[in-house]
C-alpha cells in the first residue's frame, strides 16, 4: 500500500515537472515573437505584442488604406527623417519624385522664391510653377526647414488669391503649420465680400486640432448667423473660461444672443472680424477710411456699400479714395461715379484741356474723364485718354485708369474706320491690356518640320506611333527636296524630343553638328545631371516669368526642351513643344 502511495506520488511529481517546462516553453515561444518584427509584404495583417499581458492583437488593414499608403511611401528611403509630406499633386503626375529638392541647398530655393515673388507669372509659367511646388516631396537636406518651406509655399498662394489651391490644399492635408493662417485668409475674404454663407462654410474646415480664438470667435458668430444660437452659447462659454475671448467680442456676441438689449457704439478696426461685428451692431454705423486701412476692411467697405461721400468738395477724402482705388483697395467704377458729380460749367468743360492744368489735381482728373465722356470724335478720345493716363502718371495713379483706357482704346479699334486705326496702331499695341487667350486650333505646314503633320503626335493623344514614324519620313523627304532648307532651333528642339520618346531620325539630320550652333546654359545642365529638378523646373519658371511659351525665342525654346529631355521632366517638355512649336489660327 506504502508502495502503491510512493508511485502517485512519484507520477504526480513527474507529471509537475512536466507541466512546469511546458508552460515555461510555451512563455519562451512567446518572447520568441515578441523580440523579432513579424513582417509580411504579401499579407495586410498586423500583429502586435502587449509586453505585460503577453497578449497577442491581430489588426487588419483595409487594402484600399494600405494602397493609397502605399502610392505616396513606396519609394521611401530608410535614410530618410520621418518628416510629414505635404502637397496636392503625386510626383510621378509630372515626372516628378519625392526626392526632386534632396540635393538642393535650401537657401537656393529661399532666393528663387524671392525672385519669383516679383514677376506676375504668365498662365504657362504659373502652372509649371503650381505644379512643382504642390508636389508630395521631401526636403532638402540643409537650410531650409519643414515649416519654412510650407511658409515659402502658402505665403505665394495667399498673396497671388489662389482660394480653390489653398481649399484643395486643407483638403489634403489635415495637419500642417499655419493651418489656422489659411483658414482665416478664406474667411476673410469671404467677410471682405460681405459674403456670410460662403465664408461660414470655411469655418468647417477648423477642426478640434487648432487651437485660434480668431477663428473660434467666428464660428460662434457662424452659429448664430445660422440660428444656432444654444450651440453657440456653449462654445461662446467655453471660450470664456479658456480665457480666449475679450471684452469687446463678449458685448457684441451677447447683443447678437439676445442677452443684452442694448448695442453698444463702440467700434474695432485691429482686425476684420472685429470691424464687421461692428457693423452690424453700431447704430447708423459710419467709418471713414484712410490710406493705412486695412485691404479687407476696404473691400468690405465697398462691397457692403459703406463708403459714402455727401460733400464733393471734400478733395482730401477723395484723394483718400483715389490711393485706395489705385492700390486695388476701392472699386474704380465708384470713384468714377465720384468724378461724374463734380460740377463744371460749360464753359470749363468746353475748354477742358487748355484749363485742366490750373485746377487742383482732383479737379483736372475728373474734369478730363467728364470731357472724355462727352466726346464723340474717335481722335479726340484716343487724345484724351492719353492725356488721362499722363497727368495719371504725375500724380502716381497710373493704375486708376489702366483698364479703363484700355477697354475704351479696344471699344474705338473695334468701331471705327481702318485709317484711324493704322495712324493710332502703335498707340493702341501699347496700352490694350492683352487677355491670355486659349491655344488656337493647329495648323499644318508640311514645308517647315516644326509645323508639319509631326507635331500631331504631341498635340493629339490619340495619335498612333506608327503614323507618326510614317508622317516624319514623309516630311523629311519634302524639306530635303529644298536646298535653301534651314533648319531651326525650334526643328532641333522637334527632332531631339521625337528621339528621347524612341523614333527613328533620318541619318541625314546630325543632331550633334546643328546643336553646335546653340548655347545651353551651364548652370542648368548642372541641375539636370544633379538631379535637382525642383530646383531646375522653378529656374525655367522664372526664365518664363510674364511670357507665354508661345511667344519664347526659338534659341530659349531650343534649350529649355534639351535640358528637360535631360532631366527626363517629359510632360513640363510637352508643354512647351505643344506651346510653341506649332502653327495656329
Amino acid at each position: 500500500m506504502r508502495l502503491l502511495n510512493l508511485n502517485s506520488i512519484l507520477y504526480l511529481f513527474f507529471f509537475l515537472i512536466l507541466f512546469v517546462s511546458k508552460s515555461s516553453s510555451e512563455e519562451e515561444s512567446v518572447d520568441i515573437w515578441e523580440k523579432k518584427e513579424i513582417t509580411n509584404e504579401t499579407s495586410s495583417e498586423a500583429v502586435e505584442v502587449d509586453n505585460q499581458e503577453k497578449k497577442i492583437k491581430i489588426n487588419f488593414q483595409n487594402e484600399e488604406s494600405l494602397e493609397a499608403n502605399i502610392k505616396i511611401s513606396e519609394n521611401k528611403d530608410i535614410s530618410q527623417p520621418d518628416i510629414p509630406l505635404y502637397g496636392i499633386y503625386d510626383p510621378e503626375e509630372n515626372d516628378l519624385n519625392l526626392y526632386m529638392w534632396k540635393n538642393t541647398d535650401g537657401n537656393e530655393i529661399k532666393n528663387i522664391f524671392k525672385r519669383i515673388n516679383k514677376i506676375k507669372l504668365s498662365k504657362s509659367s504659373e502652372e509649371i510653377f503650381l505644379n512643382t511646388i504642390m508636389t508630395y516631396s521631401y526636403l532638402p537636406q540643409k537650410n531650409l526647414s519643414d515649416k519654412e518651406f510650407l511658409k515659402l509655399k502658402l505665403d505665394w498662394l495667399i498673396e497671388n488669391n489662389k482660394d480653390n489651391i489653398l481649399e484643395e490644399f486643407l483638403n489634403s492635408n489635415q495637419d500642417f503649420h499655419n493651418r489656422s493662417k489659411v483658414i482665416q485668409y478664406l474667411v476673410d475674404k469671404n467677410i471682405a465680400k460681405a459674403n456670410l454663407n460662403e465664408g461660414c462654410k470655411k469655418s468647417e474646415f477648423i477642426n478640434k486640432e487648432i487651437k485660434d480664438s480668431y477663428l473660434e470667435k467666428f464660428k460662434i458668430y457662424c452659429l448664430i448667423f445660422n440660428d444656432k444660437k444654444n450651440e453657440a452659447q456653449l462654445i461662446f462659454d467655453l471660450l470664456k473660461e479658456q480665457k480666449l475671448s475679450d471684452s469687446f467680442f463678449n458685448t457684441k456676441i451677447n447683443f447678437l444672443l439676445g442677452i443684452s438689449e442694448k448695442a453698444d457704439k463702440k467700434v474695432k478696426d485691429d482686425n476684420l472680424l472685429n470691424f464687421y461685428l461692428s457693423s452690424i451692431t453700431v447704430p447708423g454705423f459710419k467709418y471713414e477710411p484712410n490710406e493705412k486701412t486695412n485691404k479687407y476692411i476696404w473691400e468690405y467697405l465697398n462691397a457692403a456699400n459703406l463708403v459714402t461721400i455727401e460733400d464733393f468738395e471734400d478733395r482730401d477724402k477723395i484723394k483718400t479714395l483715389e490711393l485706395a482705388a489705385n492700390n486695388n483697395k476701392f472699386d474704380k467704377d465708384k470713384l468714377f461715379e465720384i468724378y461724374k458729380k463734380i460740377s463744371f460749367d460749360v464753359n470749363s468743360l468746353i475748354n477742358a484741356q487748355g484749363l485742366y492744368q490750373s485746377l487742383d489735381e482732383v479737379d483736372a482728373r475728373a474734369l478730363i474723364f467728364q470731357k472724355y465722356l462727352l466726346s464723340d470724335n474717335p481722335e479726340n478720345r484716343i487724345k484724351l485718354l492719353l492725356l488721362l493716363k499722363d497727368i495719371s502718371k504725375r500724380a502716381n495713379l497710373s493704375n486708376i485708369f489702366k483698364e479703363f483706357i484700355s477697354d475704351n482704346l479696344k471699344e474705338i479699334a473695334e468701331e471705327e474706320k481702318e485709317d484711324i486705326v493704322k495712324e493710332y496702331e502703335a498707340v493702341f499695341k501699347r496700352n490694350i491690356i492683352t487677355e491670355q487667350s486659349k491655344l488656337g486650333k493647329v495648323k499644318f505646314d508640311d514645308k517647315i518640320l516644326h509645323r508639319s503633320r509631326v507635331i500631331r503626335f504631341y498635340t493629339d493623344i490619340n495619335t498612333p506611333v506608327q503614323k507618326t514614324q510614317k508622317d516624319l519620313n514623309n516630311v523629311y523627304k519634302k524639306i530635303r527636296k529644298n536646298k535653301k532648307y534651314f533648319f531651326s532651333a525650334k526643328d532641333l528642339a522637334l527632332v531631339e524630343s521625337l528621339k528621347i520618346d524612341g523614333f527613328s531620325i533620318p541619318e541625314e539630320i546630325k543632331t550633334n553638328e546643328i546643336a553646335k550652333q546653340y548655347s545651353v546654359p551651364k548652370n542648368l545642365l548642372d541641375l539636370a545631371e544633379n538631379d535637382e529638378t525642383g530646383l531646375l523646373a522653378l529656374k525655367f519658371v522664372e526664365i518664363i516669368g510674364e511670357d507665354e511659351i508661345s511667344i519664347l525665342d526659338p534659341e530659349t525654346i531650343y534649350f529649355i526642351t534639351n535640358i528637360l529631355n535631360k532631366a527626363k521632366l517629359i510632360k513640363f517638355r510637352n508643354q512647351v513643344i505643344t506651346s510653341a512649336l506649332p502653327l495656329r489660327s
